[in-house]
């Protein structure tokens, strides 16, 4: 009997075997060059990623000068009020000035960074600072005090409104809203950075103390003129300016490989080719937003309301102002004020870690949910503690620890959401040409109602007591509630490009829960 060929054996088994691996089978080179390919694009992203969280950690320097300035100054103006002999409408003066200056540094920045660049309007900041902390530490009167201080307020004007812009523009989607945060970290880190400075130097003599406080401010400024060597331009500012080969050297840095840069490229430049002739043929930057369209308004109201709230709920009152909070609460020695300023400190530094580990994992809308509500709950226990000390009946360690408590859970949830998320915002929802521009005017907003408080603080203390005072900033912040609800669009999950579009297309205000990267996958199918 002859032998049967079997389905395996021969030419035609082969044809049969390669019909077979054509359809059900994969062969095990090809399995084993996809999974090459596939663990070759997870490390390129990991290197990308981690190359994107070095530029924005040096970025975001600048802030810890704004943060130090904050936390530093709460303990300073002790000494400095010793020192110089100064009045405390001066002590208002001097505290507030800084963010009313800051103003100027912030519309500079606007121009600026569009003229010369994301990357060196950082480095402008830094020796601009840089000059007004010297001043600052060798000042012998109050006139010269003040000179440093406006110009250390320009420099921080410029780095609060450029460091944002820049980080949002480099960073990819998925980690948007933490990388973004990181200049909150940054003031965070700087305010902390200031209250163990108060802490530590305040054995020194009066004249000396106050000195070495603020000229250590001038340490980070120096930090981030290295770093400029290191880090690159933004690929958003090198398509506007039509530097085109230069935006994909730096897309193939920050991107996972070739074919990401080249989709985020092509993104770009239809986004900038857009920006710059359909929607705005004809028109400029201030035009723009002085006579704005119905999606840019929107655009507005959220970015600019958002910069307002953040300051006009109290925040920097609790800040700058704490010292004279404890003191009002009953606590004493000046060293003993210095070391609850510290637990204030670290309690706001911690806090801000949570907000970047949840920003884009629950989303921005939640989180400033949890933030708003806390706070208004915080600011009314801070108000209603303070109040009840004006009875003897209350135990006086029940409204000191009371107190410390509040200001300390207002600072953590402030941290958790409105205070990084505000800068997150404003950096997203703008188209690229407008950008720097509209997020230097939100951040201007920002410092007017910074210097508003800072500089009615006392006087508003006086003529309504402290408890009566917080009411107000508990007030405002149930106010920032209803503004989150009604005005603020979730973000979360989609491009610049994405957001822009999403705001065009009127998606934002119509209360839908349908997020734009589910809609653009939602397609009839073919049967």
């Amino acid at each position: 009997m002859g032998a049967v060929d079997s389905p395996g054996m021969g030419n035609g088994g082969g044809k049969w075997i390669s019909r077979l691996s054509a359809g059900k089978y994969r062969r095990m080179d090809a399995q084993a060059e996809e999974g090459n390919v596939l663990e070759r694009e997870s490390a390129g992203r990991s290197h990308s990623r981690k190359y994107v969280l070095a530029c924005a950690i040096f970025a975001s320097f600048n802030s810890v000068l704004l943060g130090y300035d904050v936390g530093v100054m709460s303990g300073a103006i002790i000494f400095i009020q010793k020192d110089l002999h100064i009045t405390e409408v001066q002590q208002e003066i001097l505290v507030g000035s800084l963010s009313f200056v800051s103003i100027i540094g912030s519309m500079i920045g606007g121009r600026t960074s569009d003229a010369i660049g994301r990357k060196w309007t950082i480095g402008l900041a830094a020796i601009v600072f840089q000059a007004g902390a010297a001043i600052m530490t060798f000042a012998p009167n109050y006139l010269l005090l003040m000179t440093g201080r406006l110009l250390a307020g320009i420099g921080i004007g410029l780095g609060v409104m450029i460091a944002p812009v820049y980080i949002a523009e480099i960073s990819p989607t998925i980690s948007r809203g933490s990388f973004t945060s990181f200049p909150e970290i940054c003031i965070n880190v700087g305010i902390l950075l200031g209250y163990v400075s108060n802490y530590a130097f305040s054995d020194l003599s009066e004249h000396m103390s106050w000195r070495i406080m603020l000229g250590l401010g001038i340490l980070p400024s120096i930090f981030v003129g290295c770093a400029l060597f290191g880090i690159p331009e933004s690929p958003r500012w090198l398509v506007m300016q039509k530097r085109i080969d230069e935006a994909k050297s730096v897309l193939l840095l920050i991107s996972a490989n070739a074919s990401e840069a080249e989709e985020r490229l092509a993104d770009i430049e239809e986004a900038a080719g857009t920006s710059n002739t359909e929607k705005h043929e004809g028109k400029g930057v201030w035009t723009e937003l002085l006579h704005p369209s119905p999606a840019l308004r929107w655009m507005m109201i959220t970015g600019f309301g958002i910069q307002c709230f953040q300051q006009i709920s109290g925040i920097d009152a609790s800040v700058y102002y704490s010292p004279t909070i404890f003191k009002d609460a009953g606590i004493q020695s000046d060293s003993e004020v210095l070391a609850a300023t510290v637990a204030v400190g670290f309690t706001k530094t911690i806090f801000i870690l949570v907000a970047i580990f949840l920003i884009d994992r629950v989303g921005r809308k939640p989180l400033l949910y949890v933030s708003t509500i806390g706070m208004t709950v915080c600011l009314s226990g801070l108000a209603l503690s303070l109040a009840l000390l004006a009875d003897e009946s209350v135990p006086p360690k029940f409204g000191i620890m009371a107190a410390i408590f509040a200001v300390c859970g207002n600072v953590a949830f402030f941290s958790v959401g409105i205070g990084p998320i505000c800068w997150v915002l404003s950096s997203e929802i703008f188209p690229l040409k407008l950008r720097a521009q509209a997020c230097a005017i939100g951040a201007a907003g920002n410092r007017i109602c910074s210097g508003l408080i800072a500089m009615s603080f006392l006087s508003l203390t006086k003529a309504i007591s402290v408890a009566g005072t917080f009411s107000i900033f508990a007030a405002v912040a149930a106010l920032s509630v209803l503004f989150v609800h009604f005005a603020v669009p979730e973000t979360k999950g989609k491009s610049l490009e994405q957001i822009e579009n999403m705001f065009q297309g009127g998606r934002v205000w119509q209360g839908s829960e349908v997020e734009l990267g589910d809609v653009e996958h939602l397609v009839l199918r073919e049967n």
